[in-house]
């Protein structure tokens, strides 16, 4: 059974909701089992006093039990029974009631009656609206389902799966989700939730299409009623549910409402919204519309879910939609987009503050409080002839968003009930999609600081690079990007420097780029080459890609992504760098030449296209050099080809010695002055080089003799560059790395000391195979001496090197380490 989003009364049912019968429970032998409030106020018996007894004593008169027998009898011949009797009140009046008895089934083929009793003299005073006496009236067949507090079917008749469809044996020991949508499942349970804790009777209308006649749009009606023990305690919920499609007015609703799915909520524009619920409402349902909003929604902010004033002032509202049969009579002082004030003893701060809709007939412009303080409105209402008015709260998850007002001048008919009602449900209908838009909004923001989250929030470049960023992301349409950059400090002085893009929108993308970005940071910590460090990136992706298939879907996009990962070194003033389906960089040397490396693009990662292996590209780049990464949203457009774009930004690039910062704003001025479709990130880098004074190195023979010598020339140029504290654990780490230099490796090694931010001690061997600390045991007598260079080092590790590898350690400069 398809249902549309039901309309949930939120506050208890009014009069004009409320229906009156009285209904009982009662098992197999008629003994009573359950009782509702309206029954004790029909016969005057509570629960206490029913529950328990025969029914006898209680519904057909108590003094003839041969006619109560005889009754009961023709009711289980014909599973029910429908009709008038004669029933006392406890004070002993005889009451002409309207009775309907209905068999109920559970499981194990249990059986339970449902009695319900309605006061004639009552439907005879002319109050005969209400779906459920109609019913009993024109003895329409009644779905009835009984659930326990637990909101889990127990009983249920034959009738009710004639409205939905769903077999009885479907139903037992389950929740309302196993028959409804979610959407209608989750506003059925928080009726029913209410009627359990209030003790009161709701009624609750939706619209269906039930099998036999699955064409055509149904409405129903459902009342609960909550069933009380001996002890008065809830029972459970009972659920009478009717079809009142034959009503002539609910058939013209049906058709509003039609309408309403089609044509409110076509954009995520919260005020395009309101104007289109204005414009649908006129003429169907009014001749004037207004919809105003609190001042907070049109900029995406949802109110605070308590409704009333702010500071004891009326929340200010701004004028969202507008629609009239004649403009020129609804000349108001407020048009779109303006802030309305309300006065606080106006019905429409009134309606603002309880949540509760407000419905005048006959609109009395001539006296009343806000009249009175509320001129200029009053006047303008007269002047439009508006003689009957209806404001409805525009409600979503217990927020009011701001109100909607309904005039009638042109049509003399006043508004009525059934008027309200219809209103309400259009309301409704346009606060879901006026809630959708601002969750979308809050979505968009939420994308956003996570992807700003998980970019860095400051970039260092350490003793190799000065650095600076750009990130702008896409406009609302698109939504937000894949874009993220990183520069990551390695061993030795150097850095490394990262741009990539994933493709598509959204906080999918968003989140992807997290975990790409964290990915890149822990290959670069492996110190892999570039070209080496893109291949496990591009397994990466498409691990990601096997873990989130869809296999219900196959048509679903693949995941992809670009990228460029560059190293500079300062010591040798060299940049390696290899690139993903990425744009190429763009290099401008000292004096403002633009440059663009031929560097070959491979396939974009995770795309399977990996038949050409990822190639690395070695510069040299002199000091001063500004080496540039950014996203294709940079430099590309529909409007333009590629080539343009890369002049452009190189332009914009031509200024040495200008501040990076400097350099970045020009680079976002060569935008187009259109949105841009897409994420636009851009890094900059200009490289430093070391001193030579800076940079110690010896070659070492392959000799134990050479650990001693190792040493003294560590412990002589720490002297040089003044650095004596850290003589003593230097010693130490040399002995440990070159003695393990000699013991693995068949030639030569290196030593090298380099003083920049902190002081890097390297040791350079020709064995392929990277060290790993062990564990040694109390009696080993080796083992223990990468456990000593982790503790004597702020950080150390290992890479691999053109003909072996290199190990390293840092120490923090005396001057640093006093500062820690």
């Amino acid at each position: 059974m398809t249902l549309t989003p039901p309309t949930l009364l939120a506050e208890p049912a009014g009069p004009r909701e409320m229906p009156d019968a009285a209904i009982a429970m009662l098992d197999a032998q008629g003994t009573v089992v359950g009782w509702t409030h309206a029954a004790q106020q029909l016969v005057g018996y509570s629960a206490g006093e029913v529950v328990g007894r025969s029914a006898a004593h209680v519904l057909p008169p108590s003094q003839d039990a041969r006619r109560a027998s005889a009754f009961a009898e023709r009711c289980r011949a014909r599973g029910g029974w429908s009709g008038t009797a004669a029933i006392l009140h406890r004070d002993g009046r005889t009451l002409s009631m309207t009775l309907r008895v209905s068999l109920l089934r559970g499981r194990d083929a249990g059986v339970r009656w449902l009695v319900s009793v309605t006061d004639i003299g009552s439907l005879s005073s002319g109050m005969t609206r209400g779906p459920v006496r109609e019913s009993l009236l024109a003895r329409a067949p009644i779905g009835i389902v009984v659930y326990d507090p637990q909101l889990r079917c127990v009983w249920v008749n034959d009738a009710m799966e004639r409205h939905d469809g769903v077999p009885r044996h479907r139903r037992f020991g389950r929740g309302l989700k196993d028959s409804l949508p979610a959407v209608e499942a989750e506003a059925l349970k928080v009726v029913m939730r209410q009627v359990l804790e209030s003790g009161t009777t709701t009624v609750h209308e939706y619209r269906a299409w039930p099998p036999a006649d699955r064409p055509r749009e149904h409405a129903f009606s459902a009342s609960f009623f909550c069933l009380q023990g001996a002890d008065g305690a809830p029972l459970g919920v009972c659920s009478m549910t009717v079809d009142v499609t034959g009503n002539r007015r609910a058939r013209e609703r049906l058709a509003i409402l039609s309408e309403a799915s089609t044509h409110i909520g076509s954009t995520l524009d919260v005020m395009r919204t309101s104007q289109e619920l204005a414009e649908l409402a006129v003429p169907l349902l009014a001749d004037h519309v207004l919809v105003d909003l609190v001042e907070s929604v049109p900029f995406g902010v949802e109110p605070p879910a308590r409704t009333g004033t702010t500071s004891g002032r009326p929340q200010l509202l701004r004028r969202a939609g507008l629609a009239s049969v004649d403009l020129g009579v609804l000349e108001s002082p407020w048009v779109r987009e303006e802030v309305v004030h309300a006065h606080p003893d106006s019905p429409f701060s009134a309606a603002m503050r309880s949540g509760r809709s407000y419905l005048e007939p006959v609109l009395n412009t001539c006296s009343g409080p806000w009249v009175d303080h509320d001129p200029v409105r009053a006047q303008k209402v007269r002047d439009s002839g508006v003689h009957s008015l209806m404001v409805v709260p525009i409600r979503a998850r217990r927020c009011v968003l701001g109100l909607a007002l309904f005039g009638r001048s042109v049509e003399q008919a006043p508004f009525q009930e059934d008027d309200l009602l219809l209103a309400e449900e259009l309301v409704t209908r346009a606060a879901l999609c006026l809630d959708n838009a601002l969750q979308y909004a809050r979505e968009r923001t939420a994308a956003l600081a996570l992807q700003r989250d998980l970019l860095p929030h400051q970039v260092r470049g350490g003793a190799a690079v000065d650095v600076a960023s750009r990130y702008v992301p896409a406009d609302m349409d698109h939504g937000v990007g894949g874009d993220w950059f990183d520069v990551i400090e390695l061993s030795g002085a150097r850095v490394a420097l990262v741009v990539g893009d994933v493709v598509g929108h959204g906080i999918n993308a968003a989140a992807t780029m997290g975990r790409l970005r964290t990915a890149v940071r822990t290959l670069a910590d492996l110190d892999l080459p570039p070209d080496e460090l893109l291949a496990h990136l591009d397994d990466t992706v498409r691990r990601l890609n096997d873990e989130d298939a869809d296999v219900s879907d196959p048509g679903a996009a693949v995941v992809g992504a670009t990228c460029i990962y560059a190293v500079y070194d300062p010591v040798t003033r060299r940049c390696t760098m290899a690139r993903a389906g990425h744009p190429p960089p763009l290099i401008v040397d000292p004096r403002g030449r633009v440059t663009i490396p031929d560097l070959p693009a491979a396939a974009p990662l995770g795309m399977g296209l990996g038949l050409v292996p990822f190639e690395s590209v070695e510069l040299d780049l002199p000091e001063g050099s500004v080496l540039a990464l950014y996203s294709d949203g940079l430099v590309e457009s529909r409007d333009e080809d590629i080539d343009v774009g890369l002049r452009r930004l190189g332009a914009a690039l031509t200024q040495p010695g200008a501040p990076l910062e400097d350099l970045c704003s020009r680079a976002m001025e060569t935008l187009p002055a259109r949105v841009s479709a897409d994420d636009v990130t851009l890094l900059l880098a200009r490289t430093r080089a070391l001193q030579p004074a800076q940079v110690a190195s010896w070659d070492l023979q392959n000799d134990h003799l050479t650990v001693r010598t190792a040493r003294h020339l560590a412990v002589r140029q720490l002297r040089q560059w003044g650095l004596e504290p850290l003589v003593t654990p230097v010693e130490s780490i040399v002995s440990e790395l070159v003695t393990n230099a000699i013991r693995h490796g068949n030639g030569p090694s290196r030593l090298r000391l380099i003083q920049h931010r902190v002081l890097t001690c390297e040791v350079s061997d020709t064995h392929t195979g990277l060290p790993r600390p062990s564990h040694p045991r109390t009696l080993d007598e080796h083992g223990r001496g990468l456990n000593l260079v982790a503790r004597l080092s702020r950080r150390w590790g290992s890479r691999s090197a053109a003909h072996g590898k290199v190990v390293w350690a840092e120490q923090d400069l005396p001057s640093t380490a006093g500062a820690r």
